[in-house]
């Protein structure tokens, strides 16, 4: 499994209420309205990228081919496949026993048995002698996992998202439609990390609770706001609702610069993984005395 940067997810409900306090006249006035923030707060996330989405792990089972996805499901960023094998291992070794009976006077002697070998020139001998060889079994149990190769890559893996799965060579494949991920193998367990639409209370998408990111989505909802009263107004106040208009869209691009650069910036074990690289780089180079 790969490393990735875990953060804390908030309902934007507190970023809706102070961008309609401090514009309070244009609502109390009607002249706009809050119906599409939390259309907005998704066109704000996706602008931000995958990087302000969560990610959550999940165990799913695959029955007939098929498994039914989570529904806060969005993106896949990991699939592995988790199987169980069971397997019977013979051991190097074997074990001898040596039989030896006198045929005289011992009547339930058999020579046409099977563990018995005689010459043709021996009829009846004296003694016989059997040795029986056992080998012996282990039953092993183990598990095996890899990552799965993305079937279909433009619905199970997209091209501009971050996949593990981009990287395997595994024979089996999944794909992802109708709410469903299809496998090649029958049945198992998959172990996936997805990208989730989480919902608060209002079925409105969570945002990061990061400072960056939560000012570029108020700047965005203020500079969309100002963008309907730019829309709506007349002849007479068109000048002061533009440079409103401009203000507004200046702030919010400047906010989304923060925000991405924010969300940019490498995590400790991309740090860790590149010092490594750095030291090992001219390695090779270096003479042993």
């Amino acid at each position: 499994m790969s490393y990735y940067y875990k953060q804390e997810y908030i309902s934007p409900s507190a970023i809706f209420a102070r961008v309609r306090e401090e514009p309070k006249s244009y609502f109390d006035s009607a002249i706009v309205d809050d119906s599409l923030f939390p259309i907005w707060t998704n066109d704000c996330l996706q602008k931000l990228g995958l990087a302000a989405y969560p990610i959550i792990p999940a165990v799913i089972f695959v029955e007939n081919y098929q498994a039914r996805l989570p529904d806060d499901f969005k993106y896949a960023r990991e699939v592995w496949m988790c199987a169980k094998w069971e397997k019977d291992y013979q051991l190097p070794s074997s074990i001898y026993q040596q039989l030896t009976s006198s045929t005289i006077g011992l009547i339930s002697s058999r020579l046409d048995a099977p563990d018995v070998f005689c010459d043709v020139s021996c009829n009846y001998p004296d003694i016989i002698q059997a040795i029986y060889k056992t080998t012996q079994q282990v039953a092993l149990e183990f598990k095996k996992q890899y990552l799965l190769t993305p079937g279909n890559i433009d619905s199970a893996c997209p091209k501009d998202l971050y996949c593990a799965n981009y990287n395997s060579v595994a024979p089996n494949s999944y794909d992802i439609r109708d709410n469903k991920l299809v496998t090649t193998f029958e049945c198992g367990p998959v172990y996936m990390l997805y990208y989730a639409n989480s919902l608060d209370e209002g079925d409105v998408q969570l945002i990061p609770d990061e400072l960056r990111q939560r000012n570029f989505i108020e700047a965005y909802l203020k500079q969309k706001v100002f963008e309907q009263v730019f829309n709506q107004t007349t002849d007479e106040s068109f000048n002061q609702s533009q440079q409103k208009y401009i203000y507004y869209k200046k702030l919010a691009d400047e906010a989304y610069i923060l925000a991405n650069t924010e969300n940019r910036k490498e995590d400790v074990y991309r740090k860790q993984r590149k010092i490594r690289q750095t030291l090992a780089r001219n390695r090779k180079y270096e003479i042993g005395f």
